[in-house]
C-alpha cells in the first residue's frame, strides 16, 4: 500500500512566514505540520525529513535542548541582518533562506526531502518479442494493477513506434504533457513536478502516464534515465513499454529495472524472433523473466517457449475474447478474472519479490 510521508516541521512565529511556508509546501506537493513552541515540536523533532525555522524558533530550540539534526532551515523575510545568521549557527541549520528571493530553492529543497522520505520505488521494463505480441497492453495492465493495489504509477512510454500508450488507457484526451514537452537532456528531475505536469489516468490520480504522441521523435536516453530515476526516487511503481531496438534507451531501462518482462506469442516464429532480441540485449540490468501468451496454434508449450529461450517463465496469459473490441471502445479496464489482468498481477508480484518488497495484493 502506498504510505504517507512524513511532514515538513515547520516552528515559525510570524504569521506571513507561515502563509508563505504553507504556499511554497502546496508548490512543491509537500504537507507541514506546523508548531508554535519548540516543546511542541519534540516528538516530530527527529522524524520530520525537514526543519524550517526562523531566528526566535532557532533560539527557543537551543534553549529547549532539542539535539542537532540535518535538514534544518533558518527563514527570513525582506533584508535580513545578523541575526538569522547567528541563529542558525546557534541550531547547526544547514541554510539560511531570505524569503521571497530564496522560494524557488527552498521548493526545491522541499520536493527533495519528500521525495528521499517517500523512498525507493520499484522499476519494471516490458519488452514484446516480436513485433504486436501485446507488450504495451501488458505494460499499461501492471500499471492498472499497481493502482488497484494503490500505489502511485509512473507509465512511460518508450516505443515512438507504438502509437502512444495514451491511447491504451483511454487518456489521450487528458491534460498533460507528452514526450514532445518533455524538454530533458538528463539530471535529476523533481518527481512531484513531473507528476504534477503529466496526465493522470485514474480517478484517483494515482496513475500518471508520459506518452509519445502519434509524431514525434524518440526520447533520447537521457531523458528517460532522468524520469525513471525520478518516479522510482518518488517511492513510484515506474513501467516502461520498451520498444524492440536493443539501444540506447533500452539499456537505459534495463539497467535501472528490478524487473523485465518479455512477452512472447506461443508461436514459433515468435520464439525465433525473441530469441534474436535476448541476444541483441545481452546482460543489461535485470534479467529477463518470460511471459507467454497464448493462443498457440501449433500446439507449442509455455514450457518449451521458456526452454528455446533460457529464460525463466513468469506466468502465461490465456486469450482474452474481446480485448481488442475494449481498446477501441476506450481503454483498459481492469476485470478482476481476466487473463491480462491475471498476468499483470503476477507480473506485479514478481516485481515486489524482485524489489524485496512485502506489499499486500
Amino acid at each position: 500500500m502506498t504510505t504517507t510521508a512524513p511532514r515538513i516541521l515547520a516552528l515559525l512565529s510570524a504569521e506571513s512566514l507561515q502563509e508563505e511556508a504553507l504556499r511554497l509546501a502546496a508548490a512543491a506537493g509537500c504537507e507541514l505540520e506546523l508548531c508554535l513552541d519548540p516543546g511542541g515540536a519534540r516528538l516530530s523533532w527527529g522524524s520530520a525529513p525537514l526543519v524550517l525555522l526562523d531566528d526566535r524558533a532557532a533560539q527557543g530550540c537551543v534553549v529547549t535542548g532539542l539535539p542537532r539534526r540535518p535538514g534544518v532551515v533558518v527563514l527570513g523575510e525582506g533584508p535580513v541582518g545578523d541575526e538569522p545568521w547567528r541563529s542558525a549557527v546557534a541550531v547547526g541549520a544547514e541554510h539560511v533562506v531570505t524569503l521571497p528571493e530564496g522560494e524557488r530553492f527552498l521548493v526545491h529543497l522541499m520536493s527533495e526531502q519528500q521525495e528521499t522520505s517517500a523512498g525507493a520505488g520499484l522499476v519494471v521494463a516490458v519488452l514484446g518479442g516480436r513485433g504486436g505480441a501485446g507488450a504495451s497492453v501488458l505494460a499499461a495492465a501492471v500499471a492498472t494493477a499497481a493502482v488497484a493495489e494503490a500505489h502511485r504509477c509512473l507509465l512511460v512510454d518508450c516505443d515512438r513506434l507504438g502509437g502512444g500508450l495514451d491511447l491504451v488507457l483511454g487518456a489521450e484526451d487528458r491534460a498533460g504533457l507528452r514526450w514532445s514537452g518533455v524538454a530533458l537532456t538528463g539530471g535529476r528531475v523533481a518527481a512531484g513536478a513531473l507528476r504534477e505536469a503529466l496526465p493522470s489516468a485514474d480517478a484517483r490520480g494515482l496513475l500518471t502516464v508520459l506518452s509519445c504522441g502519434r509524431q514525434e521523435s524518440v526520447p533520447s536516453a537521457e531523458a528517460v534515465a532522468a524520469v525513471v530515476d525520478a518516479g522510482a526516487r518518488g517511492g513510484e511503481v515506474v513501467v516502461c513499454d520498451l520498444p524492440r531496438d536493443p539501444g540506447p534507451v533500452t539499456a537505459a531501462v534495463l539497467d535501472r529495472a528490478d524487473l523485465a518482462v518479455l512477452v512472447v506469442p506461443a508461436e514459433v516464429r515468435a520464439c525465433a524472433a525473441a530469441a534474436a532480441l535476448v541476444q541483441a540485449l545481452g546482460a543489461h540490468g535485470a534479467g529477463l523473466q518470460l511471459v507467454v501468451r497464448g493462443p498457440a496454434p501449433g500446439g507449442l508449450r509455455a514450457v518449451d517457449v521458456g526452454q528455446a529461450l533460457g529464460l525463466p517463465l513468469l506466468t502465461t496469459m490465456r486469450p482474452q475474447p474481446g480485448l481488442g473490441a475494449a481498446l477501441e471502445r476506450g481503454g483498459l479496464s481492469e476485470t478482476r478474472r481476466s487473463p491480462l489482468f491475471s498476468a499483470a498481477r503476477q507480473v506485479l508480484a514478481a516485481l515486489e519479490t524482485a524489489g524485496g518488497r512485502g506489499w499486500a495484493a
